[in-house]
């Protein structure tokens, strides 16, 4: 199997995969164009990408890609829609940066609070001023809010307890039992979560119900003496109200920005990274030794678990729930051909696959194959299913009556 990685991947993904047979090549300068060229010249069956966008033209070079696997875990810069139309698999490593992650989202609060960067750069300038630095409000005691509580969230809580902040937490899926399992307060809202906190975390991935979710209101809501800590997604944020809100007051520590540049280098020309109210990092939030490392495990395992038995842990653009109307149950003997005859019938009465399983039954003779399909199966073909050799049995069954 060949495994084109096009970004920055630990050395250990390499070895791993070399060592279960796969043909690698790495080359984190691809992406756009040459990434298009690399896919079509070299022909391979998994793409590695980590910030490197993947899209349609990506996914058309090469007929044999069959698999992109994200390393880490948000999936935005991967077009699904168009990987899914050409049965190619996408699948993330949740959960492997959420630690990296969260160090640097109370790095970035404590920088805030203790002015670290700017005493940083008054030392490396000659100067010495600590009637100004000394100057912190202190971080204990205060409401720290979560805007989303999984996996980074919930490592970001655990080290907020650690300063002994009082964390709060607004997630979609978040019950009050299950908030108090994890020892966080619970808000019913990210409204209610905004007005209550002197701190924001925002650990959302980016989605369509979350893009510009922290908006003008919801910043209001914090307060102009508020601190918002953006480590997942600039999008997720409305650039304007940050703006507006930061000019009121607000301070800001952000891993990430609207128009970040493509490459891993150049020249930057943002308002919100240059306002005196924000401490900036350079979305640098998953890139530790150890973070890495870790996805770089993840990743060899779905590409491993993909070559050996054509599973694709942690798939994201699969349907949820298949366009099947019915089940077609076929009890037979475990014969070669069977199912080759009992699929050629269904193709013949133009009825469409959607998911098929065939389970063997101890001692290897018998078999039974379900199959879900779209469209009515008529007592004529039920019949000619019977009648094929070593077809023990067939039934039908509704979708909606399954058990």
């Amino acid at each position: 199997m060949r495994v084109l990685i096009a970004d920055k991947l630990a050395q250990r993904a390499t070895k791993r995969l070399e060592a279960a047979g796969c043909e690698v090549q790495q080359d984190p300068t691809l992406s756009g164009d040459l990434l298009t060229q690399a896919l079509h010249a070299w022909r391979p069956q998994v793409l590695v990408v980590r910030s490197t966008k993947v899209d349609l033209a990506h996914t058309e070079a090469s007929s044999t890609l069959s698999l992109i696997v994200r390393a880490g875990a948000g999936v935005n810069t991967i077009d699904l829609e168009a990987a899914a139309d050409h049965g190619v698999f996408v699948a993330n490593c949740p959960g492997r940066n959420s630690v990296a992650v969260a160090e640097l989202t109370l790095g970035l609060l404590l920088s805030i609070d203790r002015q670290l960067a700017d005493s940083d750069a008054a030392l490396k300038a000659g100067i010495w001023n600590k009637k100004r630095f000394s100057q912190a409000t202190g971080i204990a005691g205060r409401t720290f809010g979560i805007l989303g509580l999984g996996g980074i969230g919930r490592a970001v809580a655990q080290r907020a307890r650690a300063f002994d902040l009082k964390v709060v937490a607004w997630s979609r899926s978040l019950t009050q039992e299950r908030a108090a399992e994890l020892g966080v307060g619970w808000a019913e809202s990210p409204q209610a979560l905004a007005e209550q906190a002197d701190i924001l975390s925002v650990n959302l991935a980016l989605n369509d119900d979350t893009r510009g979710m922290v908006d003008d209101a919801l910043l209001r809501a914090l307060g102009d003496d508020g601190v918002l800590l953006n480590t997942s997604r600039a999008e997720v944020v409305d650039r304007g109200a940050l703006f507006a809100a930061l000019n009121r007051g607000m301070r800001a520590g952000l891993d990430v920005f609207h128009d970040e540049p493509k490459g891993k280098q150049g020249t930057f020309d943002d308002t919100v990274a240059k306002h005196p109210n924000v401490v900036g990092s350079h979305h640098i939030g998953a890139s530790t030794t150890q973070a890495q490392h870790a996805v770089a495990d993840a990743v060899t395992d779905i590409i491993c678990a993909f070559q050996r038995q054509g599973e694709v842990p942690n798939c994201v653009n699969l349907a949820n729930q298949s366009h099947a109307d019915h089940v077609l149950m076929v009890r037979h003997r475990d014969q070669v051909g069977v199912l080759a005859a009992v699929l050629d019938h269904l193709r013949q009465a133009h009825i469409n696959v959607q998911e098929m399983e065939n389970r063997i039954f101890a001692g290897g003779r018998a078999a039974n194959a379900r199959i879900q399909v779209s469209g009515s199966i008529s007592h004529r073909l039920t019949d000619q299913l019977l009648s094929l050799d070593h077809v023990l049995n067939v039934s039908v069954v509704p979708v909606s009556s399954e058990l």
